[in-house]
């Protein structure tokens, strides 16, 4: 049980103190997560997908938009376009009306033709599963391209969403804001093998324990050692 924000002296910043003690910070928090999120990132995914080509269409729709709505128009968009040639020769405003409801819909359109385009035209079809060849993709930025990665290939990637990135600067894990100032931070600090992972279980625990506003500190397996403990939370 955490110890009471008032019960500790606070946190000196795991990034100011440098080299090991960062990364053995780094890596109690990931076992702790790990604890409370267990799973492969396959199974910490909310996006339902059954192959990589489908993770990446949900992952471009994501943005801006929550998991549940994108979960509620990708069964229509993959039944009728269940391969990326079949989106790649979809007419535009098809593809608008099928996912309208997770927003900016025109541009995530042009965005899903374009990406099957590439697939087809680039790849032979099939997703890639480098990175530098992922950000090649329209799209596809870092942020999806580690998602693919880590989800469905098993690889090595950091996404970095606000959740991410904003407990990581509360951990003490990072000073930056820029994602992939944050992505490079981490990836030092932990390795390869548990990135995916660590980063949605991060995103899990951002939306269930420690949000923007109102942190649960608390009810936070992190809390005895988080330099943040306290500051603006409800231990409700």
């Amino acid at each position: 049980m955490p110890r009471s924000p008032s019960a500790r002296a606070p946190m000196e910043p795991a990034h100011d103190r440098g080299g090991p003690d960062a990364a053995q910070w780094a890596r109690e928090i990931s076992r702790r997560l790990e604890k409370a999120y267990p799973g492969s990132a396959r199974d910490l995914c909310a996006l339902v997908h059954s192959n990589a080509y489908e993770l990446l269409a949900a992952t471009i729709l994501s943005a801006q938009c929550t998991d549940a709505r994108v979960n509620q128009v990708t069964p229509e968009l993959f039944s009728e376009f269940p391969v990326p040639e079949a989106l790649a020769s979809a007419p535009l405003d098809r593809v608008e009306e099928i996912i309208r409801p997770t927003g900016f819909f025109r541009s995530k359109a042009r965005s899903l033709v374009g990406m099957a385009t590439a697939l087809v035209d680039r790849f032979d079809g099939e997703v890639p599963r480098d990175l530098d060849d992922l950000v090649t993709i329209p799209g596809v930025g870092r942020k999806t391209a580690n998602v693919v990665r880590s989800v469905a290939f098993g690889l090595p990637g950091l996404p970095v969403d606000t959740h991410v990135g904003r407990l990581a600067r509360r951990l003490g894990l990072t000073t930056e804001v820029d994602p992939d100032k944050v992505e490079r931070d981490l990836n030092a600090l932990v390795p390869a093998r548990v990135r995916g992972a660590l980063s949605l279980r991060l995103i899990l625990h951002g939306r269930e324990v420690c949000s923007a506003r109102r942190p649960r500190c608390g009810a936070c397996i992190l809390a005895d050692r988080c330099p943040a403990v306290g500051v603006g939370s409800s231990n409700a």
